[in-house]
């Protein structure tokens, strides 16, 4: 192997593991994300749960 060839494999080598780590902390920010939105959403899914059940004690009320 010519030591151009060694040169341009290494090269590559090292970008591949360069990319590589970007993915890394990519993917650690969007885990991050991923957890504070579920928050979130189980959040509104309560809030909208607690109206939802106003209403209904509401319609029961209103029917007797």
């Amino acid at each position: 192997m010519s030591l151009e060839l060694f040169n341009q494999l290494e090269q590559k080598v090292t970008d591949t593991v360069d990319a590589l780590e970007m993915m890394k902390l990519e993917n650690e920010e969007l885990r991050g994300e991923n957890a504070k939105l579920k928050e979130e959403r189980e959040e509104w899914e309560r809030r909208l749960n607690g109206l939802l059940s106003k209403f209904d004690s509401l319609d029961a009320s209103s029917s007797t």
